[in-house]
């Protein structure tokens, strides 16, 4: 008797041991809409917000996971956006967390330099570039501005900053990085040594950081933002070692794609419609098993080539976690239902499998367990 009772007592802790190691039950994951939602990360336009607004309408509604702030509207030619001083800011924030059931990523790019959306006209700290800190190369410098950004950022509510850049700069005169100082470096090395401080300094303010532009931005000879660039002829491989030593080194935060197309390294896509380069490089060959996000699907890169529902399922297919939509270069305050209902669409006629969405959000779940 006391044979079979050892054994069943056995047998019960085993089955607990494994129960533990093992993704969760399909069942137990909420309705597939609210886990696309969490998939979207939105820019909208207010200084302020109310229940009439259509973004909190799409964050009561569970139908995004996140939004992006900007201190200028480039679609109207407006320097008013979401970014008018600190109070309001901080206001802002509070307003948007306080409608969502599950916790907002509220993203900014606050890399330092030209890509600063924290001014100081509005009463925020100086910055300088990542350029600047990599020509110095003093790490209690580098320590120093990205301890001030991480105060700042938590301060106002903040959860994810896109920074650092980790492109290298293999171009000096690229029109994204070179040319506006946003690489810390032409080595990998120092690109790999400078941003691991500003990830070290901001996630121990609760900062959640992004490294971007996968696979290398550093190389162009144009702006995705405004068109096709591509980088076969100039992309090195050395751009890719910034992120394999950040991720040997533990790095699990989130990692942004770049719109650049490489024909050597997929000769159909650029890299974020790329399963090749997503999923083929960034998770089997570097290892990477966190976040992915886009850059702005709305960037012309995307959009002069390809329909909205074609860069969604690419996208999502090629392994993407995150689309971000930050309605700046063109405004559509819809997006969020319209991307939804895409991709509900997609689900339903079997062009992206319900799993696929599973792996993303248990992603963004886990990733937001932190904040």
């Amino acid at each position: 008797m006391k044979k079979k009772l050892l054994l069943f007592i056995t047998s019960v802790l085993l089955f607990v041991s494994c129960s533990d190691s093992v993704d969760p039950d399909p069942v137990s994951l909420p309705p597939l809409e609210e886990k696309i939602g969490q998939m979207l990360l939105i820019g909208f336009r207010g200084l302020s917000v109310s229940e009439d607004d259509q973004i909190v309408k799409d964050v009561k509604a569970g139908r995004i996971g996140g939004v992006v702030l900007y201190d200028r509207d480039v679609a109207l030619g407006s320097d008013v956006r979401n970014i008018e001083s600190p109070e309001q800011v901080r206001n802002l924030i509070s307003s948007l967390q306080s409608y969502a059931d599950t916790k907002l990523f509220v993203a900014v790019d606050q890399e330092g330099g030209r890509v600063n959306r924290l001014k100081e006209k509005f009463g925020f700290p100086a910055t300088v570039s990542q350029q600047y800190l990599g020509t110095l190369d003093n790490v209690d410098t580098t320590r120093y501005y990205a301890e001030r950004t991480a105060g700042t950022l938590n301060e106002l509510g903040f959860n994810l900053n896109f920074a650092p850049v980790v492109d290298v700069n293999i171009n000096p005169a690229s029109p994204a990085i070179g040319n506006i100082e946003r690489s810390f470096s032409a080595d990998p090395a120092m690109v790999t040594k400078h941003s691991e401080i500003v990830i070290d300094v901001l996630n121990s303010h609760d900062i959640l950081t992004t490294l971007k532009h996968f696979p290398g931005h550093g190389s162009a000879a144009s702006d995705s933002h405004l068109g096709f660039t591509d980088v076969t002829n100039t992309w090195q491989q050395s751009e890719l070692i910034p992120y394999q030593n950040l991720v040997n080194g533990g790095y699990n935060d989130v990692i942004m794609t770049a719109h650049i197309f490489n024909s050597n390294l997929d000769s159909n896509y650029p890299a974020t419609l790329s399963h090749n380069i997503i999923t083929g490089i960034l998770r089997n060959q570097i290892g990477y098993n966190g976040v992915i996000i886009s850059d702005d699907m709305n960037m012309g890169a995307i959009t002069d080539h390809y329909g909205l529902e074609q860069a969604i399922e690419l996208s999502i297919n090629a392994g993407l976690d995150i689309l971000i939509f930050a309605n700046n270069l063109t405004y559509d305050e819809l997006i969020a239902e319209r991307a939804v209902n895409i991709i509900l669409s997609l689900v339903s006629r079997g062009q992206i499998s319900e799993e696929r969405i599973n792996e993303s959000y248990l992603r963004i779940k886990d990733l937001k367990q932190r904040i």
